[in-house]
């Protein structure tokens, strides 16, 4: 993967619902996801709360079943959110497709568009 990225800033005060499956590392963006979060009107820790839940989005069961496996043997978390486009654009945006990503090592987790893994 060869896009810069951002760090996010985390606040150690937020309270979820769900437990955290797995740790997170660093949170970082890529410029192109920040500016379709941002347009979407979507908040990036929502989409983390989901991922760091189990909530792998609109990933393919096998993908699913990858991540599981992942969780037991340390590997890559993958997971897709697709973004409906905000009620206040009307009809000039389509939906985004949104990646997360949590290295094996789990030192980095990353929001990325597709185009710029």
């Amino acid at each position: 993967m060869e896009s810069s990225s951002t760090s996010m800033p985390t606040s150690t005060s937020t309270t979820t619902q769900t437990e955290a499956r797995f740790e997170l590392g660093e949170l970082c963006y890529t410029p192109g996801a920040l500016d379709v979060i941002q347009r979407y009107q979507v908040s990036p820790f929502q989409l983390i709360c989901r991922h760091v839940s189990g909530d792998w989005g609109d990933v393919c069961p096998e993908d699913a079943q990858t991540n599981e496996e992942a969780l037991k043997e340390g590997s890559r978390i993958f997971s897709v959110y697709v973004l409906p486009p905000p009620l206040s654009e009307g009809k000039t945006l389509s939906a985004a497709k949104v990646w997360i990503i949590t290295e094996a090592d789990r030192s980095v987790t990353t929001i990325l568009l597709p185009e710029e893994y």
